[in-house]
């Protein structure tokens, strides 16, 4: 009898425990009021004039005001979806690439796309969609590629194509964004038609999306920078992929063991990869610079820097000063970063929707 009024217990306590979670998070998702919507517009639009460095270089005073008042005057007909895209369709009309939203998603499709000449490819995905790679987009539920591409071109930047490209790979397997542009209905789950054939895919929470590694080189590690030793040691690859110093060992002491290789190999080339580098702090990169300025492979022909789409920011300014100063060639894609652009970002939080705003 003890046995089952404990069991009974513990039961009332899984259920009432059960039942306080799940309403908190339906509490999480409810729609924000109109007077909500209203009052983080009027917080942005004092906010972001007062901090950013110069917002008005490419709209006017009067035409952020405008935009600001017209998004207010639909309040009553948004929810939260339609409200981000519409703050997205702001902040490109700013036109100013470090000037951005950041919606809180805990969800994606796991899947994700690039862009090649033939068109739009599955290029990573999770173990349970493996049979997706490498497919190509067709549709969106009911919309082609071109008509999703064309809805995006109202919330991204598109005078830079690489960087449209990097902001559609972010956005294409984001159930809110899809949702919020009415591409698709649910946020669970979304139709996508690869190679003409249909599939249902369901969205997984973001932190329990793994990708998996790629037998390409540039994929094969995940620290924030790393080098291996190739043709014999004829070539050191070195890959750079964020600006920032890693928690385990500082780029000081990394660099330190990378010229000791470096000594010890003598290689004919060195190959500095840039390629999935956002940016972060273009300082990190100063001690590489120092010492390879007075090293052997500072020479046409043995010095190459990768570029690709993704390079963009404080990355974008190591690859110039690279250019400028020292004796490299740069090699691959346009980048998603302009050479004129204003830098060290900050940001603040909108007090209703809890969106951050970077300027």
């Amino acid at each position: 009898m003890k046995k089952l009024n404990l069991l009974k217990t513990r039961l009332k306590f899984f259920i009432t425990s059960a039942i306080f979670f799940f309403s908190i998070l339906k509490l999480g998702a409810q729609n924000l009021t109109a007077q909500q919507f209203v009052e983080d517009l009027e917080f942005l639009k004092k906010e972001l004039p007062k901090r950013h460095k110069n917002l008005f270089a490419k709209i006017s005073e009067e035409e952020f005001n405008q935009k600001i008042e017209q998004i207010a005057q639909k309040s009553k007909t948004l929810n939260n979806e339609i409200f981000e895209i519409e703050l997205y369709k702001l902040i490109k009309e700013i036109g100013d690439e470090h000037t951005r939203i950041e919606p809180i998603y805990k969800t994606r499709f796991p899947i994700n796309f690039d862009f090649f000449k033939e068109g739009i490819y599955v290029t990573k995905t999770d173990s349970l969609h493996s049979n997706l790679l490498y497919k190509k987009l067709n549709r969106v539920e009911n919309k082609t590629t071109n008509e999703v591409i064309k809805d995006f071109r109202k919330i991204i930047k598109s005078d830079n194509q690489s960087y449209f490209e990097i902001y559609f790979q972010n956005f294409i397997n984001n159930p809110r964004v899809l949702k919020g542009l009415k591409i698709i209905d649910s946020l669970t789950n979304a139709n996508f038609i690869l190679n003409q054939q249909k599939y249902l895919i369901s969205s997984v929470q973001k932190h329990n999306f793994h990708e998996p590694f790629s037998k390409l080189l540039r994929y094969r590690n995940n620290d924030k920078y790393w080098y291996e030793i190739i043709d014999d040691g004829n070539i050191i690859y070195f890959n750079y992929q964020d600006c920032s110093e890693q928690d385990n060992k500082p780029f000081t002491v990394f660099n330190d063991e990378l010229f000791r290789d470096i000594d010890k190999h003598q290689p004919e080339k060195i190959i500095l990869d840039l390629r999935n580098n956002s940016g972060g702090n273009s300082a990190i990169l100063k001690p590489f610079l120092d010492k390879l300025s007075e090293n052997h492979v500072n020479k046409k022909g043995s010095l190459y820097v990768l570029l690709g789409k993704k390079t963009f920011s404080s990355a974008l300014m190591n690859a110039v000063d690279l250019k400028r100063n020292f004796n490299s060639i740069l090699v691959g894609e346009p980048t998603s970063g302009n050479v004129n652009h204003y830098g060290e970002t900050r940001g603040f939080r909108l007090p209703n929707s809890k969106i951050t705003v970077g300027y």
